[in-house]
């Protein structure tokens, strides 16, 4: 049985910590009830164990890690991964200890404590030990592993990360439950993608200092710099079997956004496409004069006093991803990962 019939005072939910970054902040009264099993308030059990693995992860996917980068910026919509999903957690024995190692006992405490309702403890209790699943399942101890709710540590609203409301579920080793938001390739190929981090966009420019109005600054990227990145993201369901994805990330187009309305970028598009060679744009040459370049700017009038335009480069990431049982697409999004810099522009005065 790999769902749990819904009853009133059994919603409940327990989070597992998952390292793939930073977790949003957690309140001090949610610090106070949310340690262990007996962490109840009202009809809700906020129980978390902490130091769960359940996802590994591997691949070349931190490009970012030397000289800044970071995660790719994506439009908003419903692509991202879930505010919570449902992971392999804990074997019976382990479950037992964690039902065991509540604070909150049946006996010798008050029935009216800020945090526990006593009948919701029992239940829950006796669900484990004689009701569903007949002493948590010892007998079963090599056979799978109950699930339990892992909470997005990236999602900031404190209600959705811990909207996943079952309570552990057995599920037998190598099967994946029908259960909404039970963690899946395609889930994993959007955990996988939130690990990806790209190198910082630094195009080289010529002039390399100080720009001349009416003179194009050439803009390029530099071969070899940027290629395509990957993470895999894979969860062990038990007697050998696995199921994983894989995202990767390949540099597109380079966007120029010359931070002037007094400029004209090249080409008109403002977007320099990708060379096979993985680079973008051309590196000036010694005697290309006023030719326009493939990727540039050519501003038109120069900076006053102190001040300087802001010339933005983004670069664009095309995503895809494929996974276990021939699950794939391109479904991600294209990302992007951009850099600024302050440009002062000069304007040459000749006398005839």
């Amino acid at each position: 049985m790999h769902g749990l019939t819904p009853r009133r005072v059994l919603v409940a939910s327990f989070c597992l910590t998952v390292v793939i970054a930073p977790a949003a902040a957690v309140s001090a009264d949610e610090k106070s009830r949310g340690s262990t099993l007996g962490g109840f308030k009202d009809n809700k059990a906020t129980a978390r164990a902490g130091g769960s693995k359940e996802i590994n992860y591997s691949g070349n996917g931190s490009g970012g890690n030397k000289g800044g980068g970071g995660n790719l910026a994506v439009p908003a919509g419903d692509w991202a991964p879930p505010p919570c999903w449902y992971a392999p957690a804990y074997t019976p024995k382990q479950l037992k200890g964690k039902v065991d190692a509540s604070p909150y006992s049946l006996t010798g405490r008050d029935p009216n404590n800020k945090y526990v309702k006593e009948e919701t403890d029992r239940d829950i209790r006796k669900m484990y030990s004689e009701g569903e699943y007949k002493n948590f399942n010892l007998k079963k101890q090599s056979e799978g592993k109950f699930w339990a709710a892992v909470p997005n540590p990236n999602e900031k609203d404190a209600a959705k990360r811990e909207s996943c409301t079952r309570l552990p579920f057995w599920v037998k080793n190598g099967e994946q439950p029908k259960v909404e938001n039970a963690i899946s390739p395609e889930i994993l190929s959007k955990l996988a993608y939130a690990q990806i981090t790209v190198p910082e966009t630094k195009v080289e420019l010529n002039p390399k200092d100080k720009q001349t109005v009416n003179l194009p600054t050439w803009v390029w990227l530099d071969k070899g710099t940027y290629k395509s990145l990957s993470v895999k993201a894979s969860v062990d369901l038990g007697g050998g079997q696995e199921i994983w994805a894989r995202t990767t990330v390949e540099p597109d187009s380079l966007t120029l956004s010359p931070g002037t309305e007094s400029a004209t970028v090249h080409p008109a598009s403002g977007e320099c496409a990708i060379k096979d060679d993985g680079s973008i744009g051309t590196p000036y040459k010694k005697g290309s004069g006023k030719k326009a370049p493939p990727c540039g700017v050519t501003y038109l009038r120069a900076t006053q006093g102190d001040g300087t335009y802001t010339l933005r480069s983004t670069l664009k990431w095309n995503a895809s991803w494929e996974g276990s049982g021939g699950a794939g697409a391109n479904d991600l999004p294209t990302g992007e990962f951009g850099s600024q810099q302050n440009v002062t522009v000069q304007e040459i005065q000749s006398i005839n």
